[in-house]
Order: C-alpha cells, then structure tokens, then sequence
C-alpha cells in the first residue's frame, strides 16, 4: 500500500455555490473602495470558481455547488450575517441558509463593475470554503472527487483568508488551483462538521487511515501561526486529504471518527 505523502501545514482558504440566476436591474448607487476587507470576496473570481465547477462536474456528477461560511473566531456571532454583491452602481441580496451555505447568482452588471461579495462581519471573523456534496453518501463520510472539485472551485474563487505576510509566499508560489490541489506541498485544508479523533480512506478492499500530519492542519501550528489561520477557532476539525494521489479513486470514501457522537434527535427521559 502507497503510503501517504506529507503534506504542508499551511492552509488555504474556502465556501460553494452553483446554479444560475438571471441578471438583476442595477437598484442602487453602492460605493465600494477598491481596497477590501479580506472577509469580502471577488464577485468575478466566485464566478470563476462557479465555472470551474461546471467544466468539472465529472469529479463529482450528481452534487451541486454552494459556498459556506464558516468562524474563524470564536467570538463571531454566525446568525444574523447578511451578504450581498455590490458594485458601483449595483447591489444584489444574497440570500444564506440555516446552514451559513449560499447560492451565488449570476449579475453580468455586478460582473462589469468588478463588485465585491460583502458579508457585515470584520476582518479575520470567518473564513469562506466551497461545498460540494454528492447525495446518498454514508453518514459521517464524505466523497474524495467531491474534495477534489471543492479545492479546484475553492481555489480558482480565490477563498483563501489568511491574512499575514508570513503566508504571502504561500499564495505567490501556489496561485493556481492545479498546482494547489496537484501537489503534496499545495494540498488544501478541509473542515469536518465535529471534532475529529480520525479519518480514514476506504476505496473497495483497501483502507487506511490518514497520519496525524493530515490533521489539525499538520500538527505544529504554534499560537502565532494560529492567529493568521483560517483554522484559528475550528482547528480540532481540520483535515488534508490526498487529493494528488491517483491511486485514490474520485469514489473513495473519506470516513470521519469522531471526538464525540452527535447527540441524538431525542432521549428517553430517566
């Protein structure tokens, strides 16, 4: 059995979206200043992840895209965000679910003027993923092709929200979303829903589980580095995944254990 490569303990950012919506009418005059908080996010590169998804669906066929949010903080306050596409001359609502998951749609106007997707939250307070999730999928198990699809749609979309010069290098050496989910040193760093005590790769007869190094974003993060990671407060959930490995199957089962079961829809009272 091939053994599992090492992969960077650095992280890049990510949330999903997919399905188009008809163009809006310009309904206000919006003033947008061309230098950004990092929680707001290019409205062009979300459409280009949007596209990626679409030139790639064959990782992952029968699932549909969203974006998520997702804390970075554990002060943030995830109820009550409000999100919109605004440019100069345009603002579009978007819409959130219960899940902090969203639908991006489509705005050639919003497209023309370049808009930003704005979330009332501040800097560093969440971070962004893709959400690609094919149905009928054991529980506490994801789809490795459907990974695959979530770093190609997450990268191209730019999601990545670390916000320190002691990464700058990272995002220089590794723009592209090829060589970021190609390589063993670019690999992209995914959350589980709850704490992780382990994950394990199953494809057919063969099962392994993932080193220590492929979770809790490499294990050696120290409390400087933590503080510019998008992993900062979700860092017990973290996990790398061999997206790069061929060997790998798009239909292999990546199989969470959890620090702690999900508590029960309902419990008989003693």
């Amino acid at each position: 059995m091939r053994p599992l490569l090492r992969c960077l303990p650095l992280v890049f950012a990510a949330c999903s979206a997919a399905g188009a919506v008809a163009a809006q009418e310009p309904i206000a005059k919006v003033n947008v200043s061309t230098t950004r908080d990092p929680v707001d996010k290019s409205y062009r590169k979300m459409i280009n992840g949007m596209e990626r998804f679409e030139r790639e669906h064959a990782f992952a066929p029968n699932a549909s895209l969203r974006f998520q949010l997702l804390p970075r903080t554990p002060d943030v306050k995830m109820d009550g965000i409000t999100l919109r596409v605004a440019g100069d001359t345009v603002s579009v609502p978007v819409p959130i679910g219960a899940d902090h998951s969203f639908v991006l749609p489509r705005n050639e106007q919003a497209l023309r003027e370049d808009a930003a997707v704005l979330a009332n939250r501040t800097t560093t307070s969440m971070t962004w993923r893709a959400m690609i999730r094919s149905p009928g999928l054991p529980p506490a198990a994801r789809r490795l092709g459907d990974l695959r699809l979530e770093c190609r749609v997450g990268t191209e979309a730019g999601l990545v929200s670390n916000n320190s010069e002691m990464f700058a290098w990272l995002s220089n050496a590794l723009l592209s979303a090829d060589q970021v989910c190609n390589s063993p040193d670019g690999n992209y760093l995914f959350f589980a829903d709850r704490p992780l005590f382990g994950v394990r790769l199953r494809a057919g007869a063969r099962v392994e589980d993932l080193p220590f190094i492929m979770l809790y974003a490499g294990g050696d993060q120290t409390p400087e580095m933590l503080r510019f990671c998008d992993c900062q407060v979700l860092l017990d959930r973290t996990y790398y995944a061999p997206l790069w490995d061929k060997t790998w199957p798009d239909d292999t089962l990546v199989e969470f254990e959890y620090m702690t079961d999900a508590a029960p829809a309902a419990q008989a009272v003693q």
